[in-house]
């Protein structure tokens, strides 16, 4: 069940999942150790990790990037270092990780984030100071954040000549890709929609408490407010928060997006108080495994989908797809299998058939 998903499995920052005897890969996930969407990642790994007999260690980093990188110094350059190490580049910090893990004999993957263009030809113009990347996972973050606004303007119904939707967005944080990404797909379709005007976009970096704060001065600032769109569902709850708090109701009075697939947040499409849910996502870092369980094979999975790809596990949640994965969960004993995944033995025209489908009942 999902509850089970985002259950603590520890009270420290690390949790060590596996079998001692396969390779040794560790996750620096950015995100606290009982944040919904974080957690649900870390536990879909490790599904993958005991199917595919990874020992796989996870240390959290508690929304601090620096923490994030001091993490990455102390394993890349300990006694017994990791034979793999995923990060994130959240919060930009993956120059700072490849940069001190070149010279190491560590493999290095990077999920969720990618490297900014910026930052993508400052490595490429300085190669021998930056390790290589062994391969990169990335999902549909500009187009879900496309794809949000116009189905929460569809949502809306039509309108009358001359009615306008006022819009309130959130965003995540401004260093990081997805939240870029979202954003920029969000107004890519705010071009297209002339009547929706967005009277303020601010980040709430992710977090709900920091959205509620600023959803109560926006809301009243903007009172005709129609539309809210958010980059995660932490920050489209704290905004309802404040919306409840004037006396008006989610989905009925103000129509909200999110991004995420927590028990709380499923729910929330299914009752109506999410008009549009895109999730899938947290996928990424179990789909991560089986590459690198296939080049712990001596499989080169460049040939079979590219050694950096983008999956679309960022994809529209029905109030019935919500109602199935709220059901059935990603956690210990889901049939999904991970070993059947692998290129190892396939023909040379395999793709690896990473989905939302491949978790869905």
């Amino acid at each position: 069940m999902w509850v089970g998903v985002f259950r603590s499995l520890v009270l420290g920052l690390c949790i060590f999942v596996g079998s001692a005897h396969g390779s040794t890969v560790l996750f620096l996930n950015p995100g606290h150790a009982a944040e919904p969407f974080w957690s649900s990642y870390s536990q879909f790994m490790q599904v993958a990790a005991d199917q595919l007999g990874m020992d796989l260690t996870i240390q959290y980093s508690e929304r601090v990037p620096s923490l994030t990188v001091d993490n990455a110094r102390a394993a890349l350059h300990s006694a017994r270092p990791p034979d793999y190490l995923v990060f994130v580049n959240e919060q930009s910090v993956g120059p700072q990780i490849l940069r001190m893990a070149q010279g190491t004999q560590v493999k290095v993957f990077m999920v969720n984030n990618g490297l900014t263009p910026g930052q993508a030809q400052l490595i490429s113009e300085n190669q021998r100071h930056y390790a290589p990347l062994l391969g990169s996972l990335l999902t549909n973050d500009e187009q879900a954040g496309y794809l949000m606004l116009n189905q929460l303007v569809a949502a809306h119904g039509p309108l009358a000549p001359g009615q306008a939707l006022d819009l309130l967005a959130f965003s995540g944080v401004a260093q990081t890709p997805a939240s870029i990404l979202r954003e920029q797909g969000m107004r890519r379709a705010l071009a297209e929609h002339p009547q929706v005007h967005l009277r303020q976009r601010v980040y709430g970096a992710w977090d709900r408490e920091r959205a509620y704060q600023q959803a109560g001065q926006l809301l009243k600032r903007y009172p005709r407010t129609a539309l809210v769109w958010s980059a995660n569902d932490e920050m489209a709850f704290g905004a309802m928060r404040a919306l409840q708090e004037q006396g008006r109701m989610p989905g009925k009075d103000v129509l909200f997006s999110a991004v995420n697939t927590s028990p709380q947040t499923l729910q929330a499409r299914i009752d109506g108080r999410l008009s549009v849910l895109f999730g899938g996502h947290f996928t990424l870092g179990g789909w991560a495994l089986v590459l690198l369980h296939d080049d712990a094979l001596g499989v080169d999975f460049s040939r079979h989908g590219g050694r950096d790809r983008s999956v679309e596990s960022l994809r529209n949640l029905d109030p019935a797809t919500a109602r199935q994965l709220l059901a059935h969960g990603v956690g210990p004993g889901h049939p999904i299998d991970f070993n059947a995944m692998s290129a190892k033995g396939k023909p040379a025209g395999y793709r690896y058939p990473f989905s939302l489908d491949a978790v869905l009942p």
